[in-house]
Order: structure tokens, then sequence, then C-alpha cells
């Protein structure tokens, strides 16, 4: 058996040589991350089920035609993805008030905001990812204006899909990151979506308890990290539920994220 060749380990997945030209092998990891990798920890089986979560929203993604990097899922951890030049950027729509916004801005979390907001993180690990504005793109040459009209573009049609998509399941998307790449036929390039969409790039809210059910449970030192992604999951229908049932699962999940030790009334 040939090993494979790494190309790229980042701080949640690993890239892999593919099999074809113009192709690589995604795999996720349990790895866990906060605050530019100044926190680091392991969620157990993180990766199996952001794997399956970022395969089934990218693909009903293009079901409505935003183009991505997603070919396949291969196994429990790993999906094929075209090879692309990642566009240095990071994209952030926020729908709700949360996170680093309420620390630069004064404002009380959960707070809904005007209108959906897209910001723009240039992706430096070294600098803290800083945020900057179209004028830095621009000047810089990050992107070109035709490709972040279709960055912006795409970051909203995502957006209302997904806040449908979660609204369905009874979870209320806060923000999001999304990361762009290039591929290119002959001299010709276009923007496509890349990287991952799963809780941990995701704030994910249950509209009914406010619970969390992202990766600020781990930020926050709350626990529950791995029943919160599980539940995300089997909301999505990509797990079955676990007990005699739906309902005592939910209450199950919901103890686990509160910590608490007492038992459903019967």
């Amino acid at each position: 058996m040939n090993r494979r060749r790494q190309i790229y380990e980042g701080k949640a997945k690993i890239l892999y040589e593919g099999p074809e030209p113009g192709t690589l092998i995604q795999y996720f990891k349990d790895d866990a991350t906060a605050f530019n990798a100044q926190k680091k920890g392991t969620i157990n089986g993180k990766g199996v089920i952001n794997n399956r979560i970022s395969e089934y929203v990218f693909t009903r993604l293009s079901h409505i035609g935003i183009p991505t990097h997603f070919i396949r899922r291969l196994n429990m951890r790993e999906q094929l993805v075209r090879q692309v030049e990642i566009v240095p950027i990071e994209v952030v729509v926020r729908n709700v008030a949360a996170g680093s916004i309420c620390k630069r801005l004064g404002l009380e979390e959960g707070e809904p905001l005007p209108h959906t907001l897209i910001e723009y993180y240039y992706k430096d690990d070294a600098l803290g990812d800083p945020m900057i504005a179209e004028e830095h793109i621009a000047a810089f040459n990050w992107a070109s204006p035709e490709e972040m009209q279709d960055i912006s573009a795409m970051a909203i049609r995502v957006n209302d899909f997904m806040c449908g998509l979660f609204s369905a399941i009874g979870v209320r998307l806060i923000d999001f990151k999304l990361e762009f790449g290039r591929i290119y036929d002959g001299d010709y390039s276009r923007v496509i979506l890349a990287d991952e969409i799963s809780p941990d790039g995701c704030r994910l809210w249950d509209m009914a308890t406010g619970e969390k059910l992202d990766k600020d449970r781990f930020r926050r030192d709350l626990g529950g990290e791995e029943e919160a992604y599980r539940e995300v999951a089997r909301r999505l229908g990509l797990l079955e539920s676990e007990g005699s049932s739906g309902e005592v699962f939910d209450l199950d999940i919901h103890r686990k994220l509160r910590g608490s030790t007492s038992k459903p009334k019967k």
C-alpha cells in the first residue's frame, strides 16, 4: 500500500495528495483549538461528525447552485475534494451578536443585528487573523473586485439557505465562517466554496432552550462538546436516535449539556 503524501496540516484537518490530478483527500481530526490555537484539546469523535455534517451541507448547497470543492465522502473521516488555491480571506456572516463583535462594539450576546453582516479577516495565524476591509483586499490584491462580488453573493445565498436548514430542525444560526478557493481552467479562474461547514465554524443555538451546540462549549469550558456535535448531526438525520425514543434522547442530551445529574420525570 502506497503511503499518501501529506500536503498540509491545519488545526482541524489534514490534506493529502488525491488519487487523481487536481484532487485532495481531506481528513478530519478530533483536535480542537480556540483563540488562534492558544487553547488546545480534543473532542472525541468530532472529526467523524464534522465529516458527515460538512458532506451533508455541501451536498445540499450544490443542489441550489453553489459551486464547492466537495466531490464525495470516502469514509468516516475522509472526503475527496477539488484542489483549490485558497483565497487568504475568512468570510464571517453574522445574524445575531456573539463572539468578537460583542467585544468590539459592546453588544450584548444574543442581540439581533439590524441586518445580516459580512466581515472579512486576513488568514494569518501569526497575526491573529486580523479583521480587514474590502479596501485592504483590493490594495493587496488578495482577491479581485469580481471575485469579491462572487464571494459576497455566495455568502448571502449560503446564509439564507442555512438559516432555513437549521431553523427546520430547531436550531438558530447565529454566525458562521466560510472560506473560498480558486480553480483554474487555462487562464480563466473562478472562486468556489472550500474548507468545511460544521459546528467548528458555526454558532448554533437551540431555538427552544438557547443551549449552545457548537465549539463555544469548548471555548468557554461548558462541557458536553461531544453531545452537542452529535445532537446537530442527529437533528439533521445523520445519526440514529439513541435510547427508547427521540424524546428521551433529547432530554438526555440537554441534561448532559447543562451538566445536570438529575433524571427526567416519568
